[in-house]
């Protein structure tokens, strides 16, 4: 039996009153893309630290690729690779000699072809002689990104990695974390871009205060979560709204549906209320619906 990448049992965490997580079971198989969402103090960076060694759980058991990250630390932490939310870097070197002291960091000598790979695959290999304190916050982060994955680990946890990156060196990215997946790797995402998070990750699981309050793969999410959208410029958004519509922006109302045949009647209540549609739109279902649904509810 295959162990699975990430396996996360009855993890808790506190600080003085706070709980920051309340009892998390979580198991991540070897080759999934995984997303770990939440809002702003749900917990997400809290269980990354504990899968990393940097906190400590109160309660619980946190593995990856079978070694106890306590009990079995050196080898829990050669098997993954984290890319930090805050930008931290060591400004008295130049990219390349930072990823040369992180692989020292794993007993690692003579590692520059792969260096000189995950710069190329960055688009670093230009900054390879740049010292840390001249590069972009774009370009440090993707520094980060080189760190985390210099000494090749099985698991990869990407923490907030886009923010602050611009579209173009987005795509740059997720194209080379795409390719590190389908190699093989394990890759875990927290983001606030949902759109990324449905266009990437296989399954995805949702905290809230520092439980799973969703878990499902993503398609799953979105069937039994979200609804489609219609939305209408009424000449009278008034009989729009009256119909059981939400005032949108710019003047759109918008009706929540299930079903495309609900479509047809709906015109029509609205046509016999005498709002007097004049443009519409059609919304497909989206992560972004799923989350807002799915925090209200939990």
């Amino acid at each position: 039996m295959t162990l699975p990448a990430i396996r996360i049992r009855g993890v808790t965490k506190h600080y003085g009153a706070l709980q920051a997580l309340g009892g998390v079971d979580l198991e991540i198989a070897q080759g999934e893309f995984f997303g770990l969402l939440g809002p702003n103090g749900a917990g997400k960076t809290t269980l990354i630290s504990a899968l990393s060694g940097l906190v400590r759980a109160d309660r619980g058991s946190l593995e990856i690729m079978g070694c106890d990250v306590v009990a079995d630390y050196r080898d829990a932490r050669r098997n993954l690779g984290v890319v930090p939310q805050e930008l931290v870097f060591d400004p008295f070197f130049s990219v390349r000699e930072l990823l040369r002291i992180q692989s020292g960091y794993f007993g690692i000598r003579h590692n520059d072809d792969w260096i000189d790979e995950i710069l190329a695959s960055l688009d670093l290999s230009h900054k390879a002689g740049a010292n840390m304190r001249m590069l972009s916050g774009g370009m440090k982060r993707r520094v980060l990104v080189a760190q985390a994955l210099v000494h090749r680990p099985p698991v990869i946890v990407l923490d907030e990695p886009t923010a602050g990156v611009d579209v173009e060196l987005r795509q740059g990215l997720w194209q080379f974390i795409r390719k590190l997946n389908r190699d093989g790797h394990t890759i875990v995402l927290t983001t606030h871009y949902l759109e990324e998070a449905e266009a990437l990750c296989g399954r995805i699981a949702m905290l809230k205060a520092g439980k799973v309050v969703a878990l499902d793969t993503t398609e799953n999410l979105l069937r039994r979560f979200a609804t489609h959208t219609l939305r209408v410029r009424a000449e009278a958004p008034q009989a729009a709204l009256a119909l059981g519509g939400v005032e949108g922006a710019e003047g759109w109302v918008e009706f929540a549906f299930d079903n495309y045949a609900e479509v047809e009647p709906l015109l029509a209540r609205l046509r016999e209320a005498g709002a007097g549609v004049g443009e519409l739109q059609l919304g497909e279902p989206d992560l972004e619906r799923v989350f807002v649904e799915v925090m209200n509810r939990a």
